[in-house]
């Protein structure tokens, strides 16, 4: 199911640009029909308009006899260009007396057409002809005077369009199938590399959920199928109460990545004093700290004021991952620095630590989620993903380092607003915040 799935997708580019070369196909075959019925209607009208303005200059003439002996049209209208009524142009004159005089020895007029006034479409000698008629006075009285012009150039014209169109046609689909199959391939890059992250993201998201609940399920299930000593529910529930705490964390992380991937809503930014938070913020890790002989510095350094402009939650929280995975990736005596200074226009967080550190070949890879440098207990990859969607949110820039001890260097700078913060948290509200986002520090 999942390889037709997967198949399908692959072919989702190719039926995409058949269906839009067939939808474009359809399109110019409605266009190509109406452009040629426009143009041979042009066409016609030219011809009618000609015949009718020589058919005005000839009835514009009382008395004046045409004279079409030897099959010689002549300058009918009179304006000194008689090659204008050559072939393909005929003419009938019909004399009051009935007698037809024609420019073509060999073109009969038929009987119906000898007074018809046109414009209109007959066949004359097997040759299509536009025709036109009307009265004509001359010296011995009222005449009829009909005019013809082959309809061989209009439809050669006609004709040569509908061979251009339909030349064109093969070519003009086949550069629309080829561009909405590039433009598809392209577009679908990234919804398939999209689906399959979900799809990596789902089977981590699994595996990471179903070790503590195995746990869980263990302790349960032992605690009521064996026989319990005294003091033995008491070390399960508190096993079950660490695994279900790890789970918790897991689920927050999870929802909070999935509510940022969806729609992310954005706290207010407003701006704010880094180094305060900083300052708040570290010091709930200090008892953490001296729990496993760590030392913990803070430091707050240069003469600007490191002003930012971002959500202090989010900032709380970032500055929560990079202190909780410092302070798990390092051994017992280690030492963890937090550093806030602002320099050049920008102000720049640090922590560092003298841990084993982060290989080089690793840092492209540190920010993918549930990405573990080591098998360190008490994470699941999702701290620094977490952290990575808060820099980026906040217009923030990481620099990832060796530190001077040897350990990890992790940094963040912004850009730095100018003037005071007009609210500083106080270490209760940089808790709050914190606990919002959903990081605590752990033992």
């Amino acid at each position: 199911m999942t390889t037709g799935r997967r198949a399908g997708f692959h072919h989702l580019p190719v039926r995409v640009a058949a269906v839009t070369t067939a939808v474009i196909g359809l399109l110019y075959l409605v266009v190509a029909v109406a452009v040629t019925l426009i143009a041979g209607k042009n066409l016609v009208a030219n011809i009618d308009n000609r015949l009718a303005q020589q058919l005005a200059a000839i009835e514009a003439r009382p008395g004046y006899p045409p004279q079409l002996a030897g099959g010689s049209v002549g300058d009918l209208d009179n304006d000194g260009d008689a090659r204008r009524f050559d072939a393909p142009l005929l003419v009938w004159v019909r004399d009051p007396d009935g007698s037809i005089s024609k420019s073509d020895a060999a073109a009969s007029l038929p009987d119906e057409l000898q007074s018809a006034p046109g414009p209109q479409t007959a066949t004359i000698g097997g040759v299509d002809m536009r025709i036109v008629g009307g009265p004509l006075s001359t010296d011995d009285g009222t005449g009829w005077v009909t005019i013809a012009q082959a309809m061989g150039e209009a439809a050669n014209a006609t004709n040569t369009l509908i061979l251009a169109e339909v030349l064109t046609a093969p070519v003009l689909l086949l550069l629309v199938f080829v561009g909405a199959l590039a433009i598809g391939r392209r577009v679908a890059g990234p919804i398939e590399h999209a689906r399959v992250a979900q799809l990596a993201f789902t089977a981590d998201a699994s595996h990471e959920l179903r070790t503590p609940l195995t746990v869980i399920e263990a302790e349960t299930s032992l605690a009521l199928d064996s026989p319990r000593e005294a003091g033995a529910d008491q070390q399960t529930l508190e096993r079950i109460q660490d695994e279900t705490h790890e789970l918790r964390r897991l689920v927050d992380d999870l929802l909070w990545l999935a509510r940022f991937d969806s729609a992310p809503s954005v706290p207010t930014a407003e701006p704010m004093d880094l180094g305060a938070l900083a300052t708040t913020t570290s010091e709930r890790f200090r008892a953490v700290c001296d729990q496993h002989g760590m030392s913990l510095a803070i430091q707050v350094t240069g003469s600007l004021s490191p002003i930012i402009t971002a959500p202090p939650e989010w900032i709380a929280r970032l500055l929560s991952v990079l202190l909780d995975n410092a302070v798990r990736h390092s051994p017992d005596g280690a030492n963890v620095s937090v550093s806030v200074g602002a320099e050049t226009g920008r102000v720049i967080l640090t922590v560092e630590d003298t841990g084993p550190g982060i290989p080089a070949e690793q840092r492209g890879q540190i920010f993918d989620r549930f990405h573990r440098i080591d098998e360190a207990p008490g994470g699941a990859g999702l701290g620094l993903a977490i952290a990575d969607a808060v820099v980026r949110s906040t217009a923030g820039r990481w620099d990832i380092g060796d530190a001077a001890g040897g350990g990890a260097r992790m940094s963040v700078s912004w850009a730095r607003t100018p003037g005071r913060a007009y609210n500083q948290p106080s270490a209760e509200q940089a808790a709050d915040a914190a606990q919002a986002g959903g990081v605590t520090a752990r033992p």
